[in-house]
C-alpha cells in the first residue's frame, strides 16, 4: 500500500487527524522537499512528533528512481508526505500512475492547499483565478520570462495570477525579490501591473498579508518565508473590500 498524506501549511499541528493515523501505523515514511516545505517544523521534530524515521526526497529521486519507494510499497505500507496538498504536483500524480501500474494499491489523504488558503487570506474569489506559474530564480544572464507570460495572459482575462516562488535548498525567494523580477520584464514590456499582494506564512500564527502597488510591496517588510504572490485582475467589489480590511497599509 501506498499513502500520499497531506501535512498542511505549515506545521507539525496542520496534519488531519487520519493522516497521523496512517503513518502511525506505516512501515517507512518519505518525505517530498521539493515542491514546499513546513518552515514551522524540521524533519528531526516530526521524527520525534510521529515516533518514525524520515526518508527525504528529491525531485530527482522521484522522477528518476522512485524504485526504493515502489518496491518496498509492495509489500509493506508506505507513507509519502507532501506538504500542502497530497497530489499538488505532476509528479505525485505519475508516482500514483506508476504504483498502480504495479498492482501497488494507493490511497490519497488530503489536506490544506496554499492554493485554496491564497484565497481565504486574500479574499479573492478561486473562480476568478487563471493559471498559475512558477517564478525562479535568474541565473547568471538568463532570466525567467514565462511566467510573465501567463500573468498578461491572465491579465488579458481579468483573472488573477498565483505565482509560486522559487525554493531551493539553501534560500527562498521573497516576495519583494519576486516583484523586482517581474517588474524589470514588464517595464521592458511597457505593460503596467497596478496592484501586486503578498502572502507570508499561510497556516503559522504569524501569516501577512500586504497589497499595494509595486514600489510599496518591494519596500515592505513581510518577515521570514515561506512567501507567494498573487498579481490580481480586476477586482470584485467585496474583493476590493476585503484586501483594504485585511491587506491594506
Amino acid at each position: 500500500m501506498l499513502y500520499f498524506i497531506g501535512l498542511g501549511l505549515y506545521g507539525l499541528e496542520d496534519i488531519t487527524i487520519k493522516g497521523l493515523s496512517v503513518i502511525h501505523s506505516s512501515d517507512h515514511i518519505f518525505l517530498e522537499t521539493y515542491t514546499s516545505i513546513l518552515t514551522g517544523t524540521t524533519i528531526h521534530e516530526m521524527e520525534s512528533f510521529y515516533n518514525k524515521k524520515i526518508i527525504p526526497c528529491s525531485r530527482e529521486d522521484i522522477e528518476n528512481n522512485p524504485e526504493p519507494i515502489l518496491s518496498l510499497a509492495e509489500n509493506n505500507n508506505v507513507a509519502f508526505l507532501v506538504p500542502g496538498d497530497s497530489m499538488i504536483s505532476t509528479t505525485h500524480s505519475d508516482l500514483r500512475i506508476r504504483a498502480e501500474k504495479r498492482g501497488i494499491v494507493t490511497k490519497i489523504i488530503h489536506n490544506a492547499s496554499i492554493a485554496t488558503a491564497v484565497c481565504g487570506l486574500t479574499g479573492l474569489q478561486n473562480y476568478r483565478f487563471g493559471r498559475s506559474c512558477s517564478l525562479p530564480f535568474p541565473y547568471k544572464d538568463w532570466r525567467p520570462v514565462s511566467p510573465a507570460d501567463v500573468i498578461i495572459e491572465n491579465q488579458l482575462s481579468s483573472l488573477h495570477t498565483l505565482v509560486y516562488l522559487d525554493i531551493q535548498p539553501s534560500r527562498y525567494m521573497t516576495i519583494n525579490e519576486a516583484v523586482i523580477e517581474l517588474e524589470k520584464i514588464f517595464c521592458a514590456r511597457k505593460v503596467v501591473i497596478k496592484l501586486y499582494i503578498g502572502i507570508a506564512r499561510a497556516g503559522s500564527d504569524t501569516s501577512h498579508v500586504y497589497s499595494g502597488k509595486p514600489s510599496r510591496v518591494i519596500n515592505h517588510d513581510f518577515g521570514g518565508p515561506l512567501h507567494i504572490l498573487v498579481v490580481p485582475g480586476s477586482l470584485h467589489p467585496v474583493e476590493e473590500e476585503y484586501l483594504a480590511l485585511f491587506a491594506g497599509p
